[in-house]
């Protein structure tokens, strides 16, 4: 199984290229006006550096050589970084993984055991103030609570800092890219914390709608697994509550939590490019969002395959995973 989902990733890979080179393609806005911009720059000079960046080339001959280089691991050069693609992204990368990872925990810390207690308690207080929060969670767009939050925390309150990863004279000498791993390896408490103070706005930001949805899915779950014989069974032979609850009712009741859990893992790379532009955060998002402003075309296309990549092997770990703890679904 592993095998044949591994390879159904090359056409998917293959259209995901497809489809963004020709939405970059059919973007209005040439990267040589854009970055000669307020230079006075004469026709011929922007027609040089058109011809320098092989933007003079027709799109079907710019895309062979873009997939023709990136089977040999090549993504070609960014066009305002003048640096290799591949480097430009592995610098912004660890800050979009910290971010996300952050946004993960504090989801599952949220949603699982509220999710578990709306189920157990079902019509009670939890279980309502849980449904309303998955509906407000779900229909908050992400940028307004992250700007809300900022105003409240930041602006009025300044407990936690504006945006940025962390202050400039708390920088740690970078041996992994991720900050907080490399705070610990040099021993600088300082700046681990003021790497988490800075990431605590943006990680709850991000992580609010997945905890809503999440909430949700643990709920109905339970609340079905609860009806179920096998725990009536359990109840019977009087196993105590807590077991029945942890060992036998949540067990059941996280099978579909894991596949949407992965789903909404996945989304999480979608939805930090507005996070990270509102705070700030030097990631990989905020990057892609410079990108296609700047119709920077080799970056934002190895970067949508990276998004691509992640996403797959995010499922087809989530169906391992579910195999792990369903037996029955097993080949």
């Amino acid at each position: 199984m592993i095998l044949r989902r591994l390879l159904h990733l090359i056409p998917v890979l293959l259209g995901v290229t497809v489809i963004t080179f020709l939405m970059m393609s059919a973007t209005p806005g040439d990267p040589a006006e854009i970055m000669l911009a307020g230079q006075n720059a004469s026709a011929e000079q922007v027609a040089s550096l058109r011809r320098d960046m092989g933007l003079d080339q027709p799109a079907a001959v710019r895309f062979v050589h873009f997939i023709g280089h990136a089977l040999e691991g090549d993504f070609g050069q960014s066009l305002f970084q003048r640096r290799p693609v591949a480097s430009v992204i592995g610098e912004r990368l660890p800050a979009t993984i910290e971010l996300s990872v952050a946004a993960l925990l504090i989801a599952l810390l949220v949603a699982v055991p509220l999710g578990v207690l709306a189920g157990v308690y079902r019509h009670g207080v939890v279980d309502r103030l849980a449904t309303i929060g998955s509906l407000l969670g779900v229909s908050m767009p992400g940028f307004w609570f992250g700007i809300l939050l900022l105003i409240l925390f930041a602006v009025r309150l300044r407990w936690l800092p504006v945006s940025g990863e962390i202050d400039f004279s708390a920088m740690p000498p970078r041996v992994t890219g991720f900050l907080l791993i490399d705070a610990m390896l040099a021993g600088r408490w300082r700046s681990f914390v003021d790497t988490l103070r800075h990431l605590v706005l943006p990680a709850i930001t991000l992580a609010l709608p997945m905890a809503a949805v999440l909430t949700a899915v643990v709920r109905a779950s339970m609340q079905d697994v609860l009806r179920r014989p096998f725990v009536s069974f359990a109840r019977a032979k009087g196993v105590p509550e807590w077991r029945v609850l942890v060992r036998h009712a949540l067990r059941n009741a996280m099978l579909p939590v894991v596949s949407v859990a992965a789903l909404e893992t996945g989304s999480l790379l979608g939805g930090n490019m507005i996070v990270e532009t509102v705070f700030g955060w030097p990631g990989l998002g905020r990057l892609v969002v410079e990108s296609i402003f700047q119709r920077n075309y080799p970056l934002v296309q190895a970067a949508v395959l990276l998004y691509a990549v992640t996403y797959v092997l995010i499922n087809l770990a989530a169906d391992l995973l579910y195999m792990a703890l369903n037996p029955r679904v097993r080949p």
